[in-house]
């Protein structure tokens, strides 16, 4: 019997592994988690909140507040007051509560609402009322906040989404911490007047 010669196959060299393997190179979804990355809060904006967007107020009493500021009405921006220029800036003054905020883009906020006058018969004081009664509401639930001009003053809406599977993550930097970021680090506390809106104030 005449034995067939074995056919010999040559060995394929493999295929090296692409180094630029898109897939091989995403982060995996729990990588934030397991490494410990936190987000760094650095920029916090001071306004009230936008007619079409769903908020909630930090329930808790630390994170809000009464303080006096100075409102430039024409751009808008407050300007946090030190309790010694209160006497002498009297006139100028715009007395606010400032609550924490955040919607539902996980952005945080401070809103400055304006508080009604003692006798809650002065200008505006029914917008003032319906934005704090505003407020207290969002500390609950989702809500927005709109503008009525026919009505002269605030329109609360709520979602229908629950409470609390719904609540907000609320960030860990403390009250202080969110006052320093809205108004000092953006030049907007004033504690002397040397300050450029004292100067601007005084026609100077």
């Amino acid at each position: 019997m005449i034995e067939k010669p074995k056919l010999e196959v040559a060995n394929e060299p493999m295929a090296a592994p692409d180094p630029f393997n898109v897939a091989a190179l995403r982060l995996p979804p729990s990588f934030e988690q397991t490494a410990g990355v936190r987000k760094q809060l650095t920029t916090v904006p001071v306004r009230k909140p936008h007619r079409q967007e769903w908020i909630r107020v930090h329930p808790d009493e630390a994170y809000r507040g009464d303080f006096a500021t100075i409102h430039l009405k024409q751009d808008g921006e407050y300007y946090l007051v030190a309790p010694a220029l209160l006497e002498t800036l009297r006139n100028e003054l715009t007395l606010v509560t400032i609550y924490t905020v955040i919607n539902r883009a996980g952005i945080v906020f401070l809103w400055p609402a304006p508080r009604p006058s003692g006798d809650g018969r002065g200008p505006g004081d029914t917008w003032h009322r319906s934005a704090h009664e505003a407020a207290a509401a969002a500390m609950k639930r989702l809500t927005r906040v709109t503008a009525n001009k026919d009505l002269g003053a605030y329109e609360i809406a709520y979602s229908d989404n629950p409470t609390p599977e719904n609540d907000p993550v609320w960030p860990e930097p403390s009250f202080t911490e969110l006052l320093r970021l809205g108004f000092e680090k953006l030049g907007r506390y004033v504690k002397d007047y040397e300050h450029p809106v004292i100067q601007m104030l005084r026609g100077l």
